[in-house]
């Protein structure tokens, strides 16, 4: 019987024990879970600077001016060549809306010759070397992908020379600076901090304008030549934005 007592005396204590030694034990500590990263958001405002290089073609129409009378037509001819250049210009960024302000500026190998329709004995020459474009842009982006349209001025820098077809012997010549519309569409895409590459597409209104040649006009004498202009551009193009990558992440 006193086995019996001591053993049941023993058992009550270690009950009592057990949820004392659970209560010294210290609180499981609490860890907040990390807020979820939210990526960046790109941002198309900033001053750029880049290169562009691609294709061009240039048409063009003559006709002759005599001094008195209407003017007579002398065929249109289509040359093409390379363009390499560069642009600069500011984009600010409005919601998915972006809009811009860009100067570009082109060297030029577009040149070429056909014999006059109007006397085949001469052979007239254009060349184009220089090209420049003012314009503003309204596009839309979807993150670091921009969609715009363009439209401003533009500015031809030519020369017109007629030769004999017979030997090609120069006999005048004339230098043109014209100035125009133009419109164009581009796809730019943002491929790494502060950088971007992109696709455009430009068409050039430079209209016709009245040349007088170095020397009297060998065609037809004292007439002026009448000359029309227009010009596709596609260009592949190269930025550099000055700035962030994009805002910065957001929580």
């Amino acid at each position: 019987m006193k086995k019996f007592l001591l053993s049941a005396v023993g058992l009550v204590a270690l009950g009592m024990a057990a949820p004392a030694s659970a209560a010294d034990l210290a609180a499981r500590p609490y860890t907040k879970a990390p807020p979820p990263m939210i990526s960046p958001v790109y941002d198309w405002t900033g001053f750029y600077i880049g290169a562009n290089g691609g294709w061009g073609q240039s048409r063009n129409c003559w006709g002759i001016v005599p001094v008195a009378g209407a003017v007579i037509p002398d065929g249109c001819s289509d040359r093409s060549g390379g363009l390499i250049g560069g642009q600069i210009g500011y984009r600010w960024q409005a919601n998915q809306f972006v809009f811009g302000l860009e100067a570009q500026g082109d060297w030029a190998d577009l040149h070429g010759s056909r014999v006059s329709i109007f006397n085949p004995a001469f052979t007239l020459g254009t060349k184009t070397d220089g090209i420049g474009l003012f314009t503003g842009q309204l596009g839309y982006a979807w993150n670091n992908v921009l969609l715009y349209v363009k439209g401003g001025a533009a500015v031809t820098s030519n020369r017109y020379d007629i030769s004999t077809t017979l030997g090609g012997i120069g006999l005048a010549s004339a230098s043109s600076t014209r100035w125009g519309g133009t419109v164009g569409v581009g796809l730019e895409y943002g491929f790494a901090p502060n950088w971007s590459i992109g696709a455009e597409y430009d068409h050039l209104f430079m209209g016709d304008a009245n040349n007088s040649f170095s020397v009297a006009n060998p065609i037809v004498a004292g007439a002026l030549n009448r000359i029309s202009q227009d010009v596709d551009m596609v260009t592949l193009r190269i930025n550099y934005r000055f700035g962030g990558y994009g805002a910065p992440a957001r929580y």
